[in-house]
């Protein structure tokens, strides 16, 4: 039933057809385009497109989507309609954003010939202006900068469609007297990358110039004493968005900067900063939301090449991430199924690691041919994982098979409107959520698909923004066909009510076992020894000998 739903529904995607897939009609300017990932990346538009607040286009492809939000910002006389919700709520935050918008256009760039061949280069640049758009609302001025939508007390007791949005719905901003560096720069890496996208592959050296003009501007204010993270300033952020650290977001705004306008006094800037804040040698942790330090590596090494320090700290934050058994202090490990799990950031989205470390992972193939291989196989294996190859025989984004996720933890796909039984009311997500990332299986390659589960089945802006990349380098490859493409056999029956996986209960079987026989042998051997030892003579006669 559910793979019905997938066949029919796929028909409101809104394809051109030159190549038919699934009944999906696949727009692609090259004819010879693998049309599983041109759909792959057509659907990750398309839920982007479900998270747009606002109002909506008139080509709006998501029919139980509505305009909304349309009173944000009025709290403070400024307009901050638009954007994008963050989740599977309607919070708007700014730094999560900026950091999608940075990872969506970067992949954008590298691998630009992708979009080309699936014929999606409009919907990327449709998918990053929204976003860019509110941001330069979010900054109207050189001393403010909004960085959040809503209450999280408020919006997190509300489940159902959008609506029904509950308010107040209060806006928060840092200034030149309550600084928030690191969400000012990441909003400058965001505006500048998008910046050279649009000035040097989309065409609109207008647009193009709005963005670095605003990136300017923000950037400045990132770097108005004091240095701060932006939760200093904004309470109401702390515990949703926090970073707990502002340095590797000025590198990395400064050298995007850089890169959109061409100014040394940036590349200069990103790396006085990085000397300061000893960047090359903080330990490695993965790079994600909050902490783009190993993404400044990489940037860094491809445009200030003649700086050694980025390369040399690039190769050592990628072979430690992607070859975590070789290094010491490593973050991370691989699961059993081969999944890249880094405690601490696996535990609520397994995905966005796997997916953050294999995009930077290609982008410096591309820089170093000793490299390239390493990396590019570390990549690909984790890619095809995500898309099947893993014990769950699922693929981690929504509608693209009959074991893809049914579930996404996103209250307007859902259709319910009961927060206190949102696994039941209804029982199966209403709308598909197509191409949503969920948050992925458990350190033992467990996925349950539970809707009240967030940790396994929220989406997210940050989570679809590396797929993007991904899927484009795909692509641009000519890459096989992703694995859930010959999956035939349903996900394995594994639930919380019915116990452990079976694979998982084989193992533990055979090391019970195991324990046994031991057991027994060692009980044997000892009475083997009592018996030479009381039974040969050696001890009174009538002697009951133990056992």
């Amino acid at each position: 039933m559910y793979l019905g739903r997938i066949i029919s529904s796929c028909l409101v995607l809104s394809f051109t057809i030159t190549t038919t897939f699934n009944n999906v009609m696949v727009s692609a300017q090259d004819s010879n385009v693998n049309p599983h990932y041109a759909a792959l990346l057509n659907n990750s538009m398309w839920f982007y497109e479900a998270q747009r607040s606002g109002k909506l286009p008139s080509d709006n492809r998501v029919s139980w989507r509505h305009d909304s939000g349309l009173q944000d910002g009025q709290d403070h006389n400024v307009d901050l309609t638009g954007g994008y919700y963050d989740a599977g709520d309607y919070l708007k935050f700014t730094l999560p954003l900026a950091h999608s918008l940075s990872l969506i256009s970067w992949g954008g760039i590298e691998w630009y010939d992708g979009y080309t061949k699936a014929n999606q280069t409009k919907a990327l640049q449709s998918t990053i202006r929204w976003g860019t758009d509110w941001l330069i609302k979010a900054h109207p001025d050189a001393n403010t900068l909004y960085v959040q939508v809503g209450s999280g007390e408020v919006d997190n007791n509300y489940w159902g469609p959008d609506t029904g949005i509950p308010t107040p719905r209060p806006s928060y901003a840092i200034n030149n007297t309550a600084t928030g560096t690191d969400v000012a720069a990441m909003t400058a890496a965001a505006l500048a990358s998008a910046s050279y996208l649009f000035g040097n592959l989309g065409n609109d050296t207008n647009y193009a110039s709005s963005l670095s003009n605003a990136a300017m501007s923000v950037f400045a204010l990132a770097e108005t004493a004091p240095f701060q993270v932006y939760t200093n300033s904004v309470p109401a952020a702390d515990n949703l968005y926090q970073t707990n650290n502002y340095t590797s977001q000025l590198v990395y705004g400064a050298l995007w900067l850089y890169k959109a306008t061409g100014n040394t006094t940036y590349r200069d800037k990103a790396s006085q900063y990085y000397d300061r804040f000893n960047l090359a040698n903080v330990p490695v942790s993965p790079m994600d939301w909050s902490d783009p330090t190993g993404a400044v590596h990489i940037l860094g090494a491809e445009l200030d090449s003649s700086n050694t320090k980025y390369a040399t700290a690039a190769k050592k934050w990628l072979d430690t991430m992607t070859n975590p058994s070789s290094a010491s202090n490593a973050p991370c490990f691989f699961t059993k199924g081969g999944l890249l799990w880094c405690d601490g950031y696996s535990d609520s989205n397994s995905m966005v690691p796997l997916q953050d470390t294999s995009f930077l992972a290609l982008v410096y193939s591309r820089l170093d041919s000793s490299k390239s291989q390493q990396y590019t196989d570390f990549a690909t294996k984790q890619i095809n994982y995500m898309l099947g190859d893993n014990y769950m025989l699922t693929p981690y984004v929504c509608g693209v098979h009959m074991n893809s996720p049914h579930n996404p933890h996103h209250a307007g796909a859902s259709g319910g409107t009961d927060i206190g039984n949102i696994d039941t009311s209804p029982p199966e997500e209403l709308h598909l959520l197509y191409g949503a990332i969920v948050g992925g299986p458990n350190k033992d390659d467990i996925f349950y698909d539970e809707r009240n589960d967030w940790t396994q089945t929220e989406v997210a802006l940050d989570y679809n923004a590396p797929f993007q990349g991904l899927v484009a380098y795909q692509i641009s490859t000519n890459a096989a066909d992703p694995p859930y493409v010959t999956i035939t056999s349903p996900r394995p029956n594994v639930s919380r009510s019915h116990g452990l996986a079976g694979w998982l209960i084989a193992v533990i079987v055979i090391v019970i076992l195991f324990l046994l026989a031991g057991a027994c042998y060692y009980a044997w051997l000892k009475r083997q020894a009592l018996k030479r030892r009381f039974g040969n003579g050696g001890g009174q006669q009538g002697y009951a000998v133990p056992v």
